[in-house]
């Protein structure tokens, strides 16, 4: 099986002058991950959720300056990207995800062909007979932040960690949902002023101590962890093969699961952890 074999194609494309807005409805639409910057008939760059996620939320002058439908692509896409052609291996796809961090490669020849993606490399996986286990290959890098962190805390969490995903958790310690690099990237986009959107919440005081509640306020406070986290998806067990967690993750719709032993949340089994399974 090579890689023009499982790659997604036609190509999403974007124009480099084009909005981050734009890049961001693209992905929306298409539920795609990456968008191929093409700059006069060739490619100039790609852009991915990541992409967004981890840049929007910097401080830096250039972001403060400008609002979201007017940050350009070009300002967060990687400019000469990786690429493979499409008769190289999975393997070999793997392998450059891996040692390089990233999540898709352009494939071409001559031009842009395609894109293949984790995703890609997922539902291959899925159809394989593996008997790689969970255990295996589950990573150690579970983050927990709670439900009432800011956003730019849980940003600052996985950039920290090297991680694209943490548990949520709620006053007793209980998982109550995930966040990955998909719901910031997909949320937390910042306003006119540069700013993480936030959230009006209606505030009460009492006149007297024993007295009704009145003095009504309307409070602006930033969005938190639970304003964008998903519903925790089902868990798997540390004696699951990997291939039935590639499997659950693709029609969960996420890039990872926890992963529970004796029925305890014991860890986080990611999509990079799967694709050790193959290489």
């Amino acid at each position: 099986m090579n890689v023009g074999d499982i790659m997604s194609s036609p190509v999403y494309t974007i124009e480099p002058e084009e909005n981050v807005a734009h890049a961001r409805r693209l992905m929306l639409k298409h539920k795609i991950s990456t968008l191929v910057v093409i700059r006069n008939d060739k490619m100039a760059g790609i852009v991915t959720k990541t992409d967004l996620s981890k840049r929007l939320a910097q401080a830096e002058p250039m972001w403060r300056r400008r609002p979201i439908d007017k940050i350009p692509v070009n300002m967060v896409m990687h400019e000469n990207p990786i690429t493979i052609y499409p008769g190289a291996s999975v393997t070999q796809a793997i392998d450059l995800m891996m040692e390089n961090g990233i999540n898709s490669l352009a494939v071409v020849n001559r031009e842009v062909v395609g894109i293949i993606t984790g995703t890609d490399i997922m539902r291959y996986i899925s159809q394989q007979d593996i008997n790689t286990k969970v255990s295996e290959v589950i990573g150690d890098d579970i983050v927990f932040v709670h439900r009432h962190h800011t956003i730019n805390h849980v940003i600052q969490e996985m950039e920290k960690n090297e991680v694209n995903r943490v548990i949520v958790t709620d006053d007793s310690d209980e998982a109550v949902g995930i966040i990955t690099t998909s719901n910031v990237a997909l949320s937390a986009m910042v306003d006119n002023e540069g700013k993480l959107p936030s959230k009006s919440i209606k505030m009460t005081r009492r006149s007297t101590p024993a007295g009704q509640k009145e003095y009504r306020y309307v409070k602006e406070v930033p969005l938190v962890s639970e304003d964008i986290m998903s519903e925790l998806p089902p868990a798997v067990d540390i004696k699951n093969k990997a291939v039935y967690a590639a499997k659950m993750m693709l029609s969960e719709h996420t890039i990872a699961l926890p992963v529970v032993n004796d029925g305890k949340i014991i860890g986080l089994i990611s999509r990079r952890d799967i694709l050790k399974a193959v290489q």
